[in-house]
């Protein structure tokens, strides 16, 4: 299993300069494998972060590491570094390019100087897994609508067959169809593929319904960093950092100050409705 490691990294906007900002403080943070959520508010560091994943920032100080490599140590080994964490910006749909579908989801395979036998098939295998239709490889992406772009993009990732696969805000602007369609398609190709997921995103709700693991930021710092219930149980500090959480974890919150305390851990509706039956069947018996 592929592994990211980051060790005291910083990484500072506009040094030197009266506009100097300090983006990401001391960041210590290894990982690797399932789904892991990275979630803040707007200027906590987040992006600035998953950008270090794959070589397009460079910190100020620290080092970043893939596979116990350094990734900044050699110029190869950025290239490299983008070919293994494979990362999809918010919005990916403005990154599309090319005259068809089917070049835009070709060109990461072929910058990495495969055959073009292999090429063909690793876009057929991403576009099949992305639920793009046959008909469409031959259509200009800008023809699209908006969900299907954004299936382009992440096809085009998924066909470098990337050690980690990061997205930023994948769900960003899709209705509520749309956003289980294309999360749930992120969490089956992690789980089949063995590849790392690592998403980020502004919604409790898709971190509860969809992640193993989640790490909060503020102000440029990790500030928690753990299982779903771990996370959710620190209700408090997560609204104090101006973040909100899911609804069914507020409900619990409002059940315990009336006396029904179902757990400081409640994040999924699922969850919620177990502990309730647990507790209700306790009062039966």
């Amino acid at each position: 299993m592929a592994e990211l490691e980051l060790s005291g990294v910083n990484y500072i906007y506009n040094k030197g300069t009266p506009y100097e900002t300090h983006a990401l403080k001391d960041i210590n943070l290894k990982i690797g494998g399932g789904i892991t959520g990275i979630i803040g508010h707007t200027g906590s560091g987040k992006s600035t972060l998953v950008q270090m994943f794959n070589g397009l920032v460079k910190p100020t100080s620290g080092t970043v590491k893939l596979d116990g490599e350094d990734i900044w140590e050699k110029k190869d080994r950025v290239r490299e570094a983008r070919f293994k964490a494979g990362l999809v910006m918010q919005y990916p749909e403005y990154q599309l390019f090319a005259s068809t579908v089917y070049e835009d989801i070709a060109f990461g395979p072929r910058n990495m100087g495969l055959s073009e036998e292999e090429v063909d098939k690793r876009v057929r295998a991403a576009a099949a897994f992305s639920k793009l239709p046959p008909e469409a490889m031959a259509r200009s992406p800008f023809d699209l609508s908006g969900g299907q772009k954004r299936r382009v993009a992440l096809a085009g990732v998924i066909a470098m067959n990337p050690a980690f696969l990061v997205l930023d805000e994948p769900a960003a602007g899709l209705d509520p169809g749309g956003r289980r369609s294309i999360l749930g398609g992120i969490k089956e190709f992690g789980k089949n593929s063995g590849t790392s997921v690592i998403i980020v995103s502004h919604s409790m709700e898709d971190m509860a319904s969809y992640c193993d693991r989640i790490i909060v930021m503020a102000s440029g710092r990790v500030i928690m960093d753990g299982n779903c219930s771990e996370v959710f149980s620190r209700y408090n500090e997560l609204i104090g950092v101006g973040l909100d959480v899911p609804q069914v974890t507020r409900i619990a919150s409002a059940l315990s100050h009336r006396g029904l305390d179902i757990g400081r851990d409640v994040y999924t509706v699922g969850y919620a409705a177990g502990k309730l039956c647990e507790m209700l069947d306790g009062d039966v018996k």
